[in-house]
């Protein structure tokens, strides 16, 4: 059996993903070990798993878009903590000996590390804002950011690789999508579609039940962890939206207390809820186009409303609204009106559902996490011809 260390950033949206692997990994008898922030972790992994605390760096969304919003949140999180969690991951894999690195896709830090000690390394990819890049809105978009990778490598003491892309293993690239969504975008070299990663989550919130009206049908209302500070607004205009809706539509709104104060009898509102456990009860979901929301919804054959705020956001509407799976609206703009008109035609327009179903059924035949456990351990077992640069420790 094989040895695998996982290489995971501070944002809780990228963590479902890793963990649904590891799983199986486990499951299949193979070695799991983690660096990473410690708070995040250890509820999910246990006690007993080995981890390599990195401590935790803080990043949050602000409102800007298109390459503005690409350069914050590298300029602002990806080079930062990278620079943070540096020696953390090198000392990782260099007392842990693992036979693969599994690196989140802005986990540079953790794929530099592997290469460091001659350790094949795979990435897994959380969003698809490099897995398929947006080119049509930011044509400078590919160009900017292979222009930060040297400022990555020069963290360490190696020589800057032309030829290694640290957002891509040349090993292996999980994307956690599959065509349905992608379509025929091109795809980085050694990357295989394996669809959502589900799994057992332990820190899964409890619900109010009780509150559930099953004579109603149910929308799931999200824009993550990171936006909910820019969506006061957006929540106000979704409560309108749904009130002339209110006889028959039940709204679950996830949000802090303090943004959505006194909400109408139609509407629970909880601060986090358990995703997985609702999303085969739910008939439409309001997301801001984060990549895991969005996959778990279509994976249960749920349709989706995606009103895009920045990142790889407006790149995942535009999937779900090719594969006619959804409908995109404004985050800043769309009045309730239109808000009301969207979520109708979602709920009462059956080719929508249908749609969802089929990229769903596309997700199930990807594989999902035990595919992407596969893939790992088959790489875990290649023989791979690589000459690490210098295994010195880091200054």
């Amino acid at each position: 059996m094989a040895r695998f260390l996982f290489v995971v950033l501070p944002v809780v949206s990228h963590l479902n993903a890793p963990l649904a692997i590891a799983q199986a990994l486990e499951a299949a008898g193979h070695e799991v070990a983690w660096c990473g922030p410690r708070s995040d972790l250890r509820p999910l992994i246990g006690p007993d798993a080995t981890l390599y605390p990195t401590g935790k760096r803080y990043y949050r969304l602000d409102g800007e878009s298109g390459m503005a919003s690409v350069r914050s949140l590298w300029e602002g999180h990806v080079l930062p903590v990278n620079r943070f969690i540096r020696d953390a991951a090198d000392r990782a894999v260099a007392d842990h000996r693992p036979d693969v690195v599994v690196v989140d896709q802005y986990a540079l830090a953790g794929a530099l590390a592997a290469h460091r000690h001659g350790v094949p390394w795979a990435t897994f990819c959380v969003g698809t804002l490099e897995l398929t890049p947006p080119t049509w809105e930011m044509p400078e978009f590919t160009d900017w950011v292979r222009a930060q990778l040297p400022r990555v490598w020069a963290m360490t003491d190696l020589p800057v690789d032309e030829t290694i892309d640290l957002r891509f293993s040349p090993y292996l690239v999980i994307g956690l999508t599959s065509t349905a969504l992608t379509g025929a975008t091109p795809l980085p070299a050694q990357c295989v579609l394996t669809g959502p990663a589900l799994g057992h989550r332990p820190d899964a919130p409890g619900f109010a039940w009780n509150a559930w009206d099953p004579a109603r049908r149910h929308v799931l209302v999200t824009v993550g962890t990171m936006a909910e500070h820019l969506a006061r607004d957006f929540y106000q205009r979704m409560m309108a939206a749904t009130a002339p809706l209110a006889d028959r539509v039940q709204v679950v709104l996830t949000a802090p207390p303090d943004l959505v104060p006194d909400p109408p009898a139609h509407v629970l509102v909880a601060p986090r809820v358990p995703v997985l456990e609702l999303m085969p009860r739910l008939d439409a979901l309001v997301s801001h186009g984060g990549l895991g929301t969005v996959s778990e919804a279509l994976a249960h054959g749920v349709p989706v409303i995606v009103a895009p705020i920045r990142h790889d956001h407006p790149a995942v509407a535009r999937q779900v609204v090719e594969a006619g799976a959804g409908i995109e609206v404004s985050f800043g703009s769309a009045t309730p009106a239109e808000l009301t008109a969207a979520l109708t035609a979602l709920l009462d327009e059956p080719g929508y559902r249908a749609q969802a179903r089929r990229v769903g059924a596309s997700f199930a035949a990807a594989g999902g996490a035990v595919a992407a456990a596969r893939h790992l351990a088959a790489l875990a077992a290649r023989h791979i011809d690589h000459c690490p640069t210098g295994t010195a420790p880091l200054a």
